[in-house]
């Protein structure tokens, strides 16, 4: 067995687009140092952030990952957003060398050093990012057949080779016994590599290989292991340097781009509410039956103080907009709860201007949208606020003791509090979800999504086709998060757009993101 791990790899790589990118597959050794347009810059970070999310969206609902039906989930988010096409390039052969596959290989090179900017300056974007791209970069792996993860290997400078026959032999029978009580006759046939166990920890971890001597001894078909470990390790470290070096970074084009941009959210916007205005003398009955847990507490809370602060009628104000609200109802429902606590005339002054302007009537004259699940949870909390994400700004024992008040069983309350403590948000609002309708939801993303399929659940309203990734949902929603609209031309991989996508406005080789 020889194992080493990789040489030290060329800073800068040089030559045509096909020697460049040769394989579908990549680790991302080497920085890009394309000239791009500011308008490609935004968008290729946001597809990029399209295809983490969707595989986000698959994870939520359930499916063992990797399965034939964990596979089916995501290619349907990815085909809602528009983005099949990267489906069928990450599942199938490397072999191709058209002229379509190697500028989606030039896309997918740069987007992910371009969400590397954006993912690495808190340690939770950074465990998301690594976590996302490690299934994406497992779900290519274990599309590659045998002569295509050699190609890749040699490509990486990773040098593994299988154990020899005379080291099979000393280990047979472990090898036997911990590779699903495989045959001696079918032993001699199946590759083994040996590693450090250290480097495979979670095959060690379900009993999955042979551990000797300090080295676990894995079988081809789970060699995936291996290589997301080197993966994860690489990405992390990488992170990690380019978080350093991301004061160095002066241009006052990217920073609200790359600061904005993990709270920006392309799915429908809800700018619009679809179904029908919404009584605002229904809103406690909706509170109880199909708000989210963090609108629930805001509309709570209100009630119980006659008062929200500033982030709190925000956040409570938009989604009652999204839901179908209209200006006049609004207006009426925030004085009549108001002036439970001060005279009309110090509503009018304060906080009616407040409530126009969510409308678009004052101000800039925005239509805002509704707040994402992302904006919520990235936004800040503190003492008295009740604005924000539950599941991540409340205590979990206080969560605990309201989810048993609003009359979730034990069982629930329990497998939401141990996601809370994973940090598993969404996942823990999808259970809630399930808690209150006995059925699973399609992963949530957005309040206003939660309530429209709530209404639709208990039968208040028709199933209503939500048409994710539009363009106009996306310019909005990025709109509101980093301050200004980026370019969103139709996401293709044709030489016809080559000339015009790649032009000379921003030098990514200016923008240090070498891990060496």
């Amino acid at each position: 067995m020889d194992i080493s791990r990789r040489r030290k790899v060329p800073k800068v790589a040089t030559g045509s687009l096909t020697e460049l990118y040769p394989h579908n597959l990549q680790m991302y050794f080497v920085p890009p140092i394309s000239d791009i347009t500011l308008s490609a810059f935004e968008e290729l970070a946001l597809e990029r952030l399209k295809v983490l999310r969707c595989i986000e969206l698959a994870n939520l609902k359930g499916a063992n990952k990797f399965s034939d039906e964990w596979k089916a989930a995501l290619c349907e988010e990815l085909t809602k957003q528009g983005l099949k096409h990267i489906f069928k390039i990450s599942t199938a052969p490397t072999c191709k060398q058209t002229e379509a596959e190697v500028q989606y290989r030039k896309r997918d090179h740069l987007s992910h050093f371009i969400l590397r900017l954006a993912y690495c300056r808190t340690d939770d974007l950074r465990r998301w990012f690594i976590a996302r791209e490690l299934d994406l970069f497992k779900l290519r792996f274990m599309s590659l057949n045998a002569e295509e993860v050699r190609a890749f290997l040699n490509l990486n400078n990773l040098c593994y080779s299988p154990i020899s026959s005379e080291e099979k032999e000393t280990v047979k029978e472990g090898l036997c016994d911990s590779t699903y009580n495989m045959s001696m006759s079918l032993l001699s046939e199946k590759d083994f590599f040996r590693v450090p166990f250290t480097d495979v920890l979670e095959l060690v971890r379900s009993r999955k290989v042979f551990v000797h001597a300090g080295f676990a001894y894995i079988p081809s078909s789970e060699f995936v292991a291996v290589m997301s470990s080197v993966f994860r390790a690489s990405l992390g470290q990488a992170l990690m340097m380019t978080y350093r070096r991301l004061p160095s970074i002066d241009d006052e084009r990217l920073a609200p781009l790359l600061k904005g941009l993990h709270t920006s959210y392309a799915g429908d916007d809800f700018k619009t509410p679809k179904g029908g205005e919404i009584c605002i003398e229904d809103l406690d009955k909706h509170a109880k039956t199909s708000y989210p847990l963090c609108m629930r507490f805001l509309h709570d809370a209100l009630r119980a103080n006659h008062h929200l602060r500033h982030l709190g009628r925000l956040q409570y104000g938009l989604f009652l907009k999204g839901i179908g609200v209209t200006l006049q109802d609004a207006m009426r429902f925030w004085r009549d709860e108001f002036t439970k606590s001060m005279d009309v005339e110090k509503f009018e002054k304060q906080y009616a201007y407040n409530v126009r302007y969510n409308y678009g009537q004052e101000g800039k004259r925005t239509n805002y949208t509704p707040y994402s699940c992302m904006k919520i949870i990235c936004s800040s909390v503190g003492p008295g606020d009740f604005h924000g994400c539950p599941y991540k700004h409340s205590d979990v024992k206080i969560l605990a003791n309201k989810l048993q008040a609003y009359g979730l069983s034990p069982q629930y309350v329990a497998e939401i509090s141990d996601l809370v403590k994973n940090s598993h948000y969404q996942v823990a609002c999808g259970r809630y979800f399930e808690a209150t309708h006995g059925k699973p939801s399609s992963g949530i993303q957005h309040p206003n999504q939660y309530f429209e399929e709530s209404q639709v659940a208990l039968g208040n309203k028709p199933g209503i086709k939500v048409e994710s990734g539009s363009q106009s949902s996306t310019q909005s929603s990025t709109q509101s998060s980093y301050g200004h609209t980026p370019t969103n031309k139709s996401v293709k991989i044709e030489k016809a757009e080559e000339e015009d996508m790649w032009g000379g406005d921003i030098d990514l080789a200016s923008i240090n993101m070498d891990v060496e």
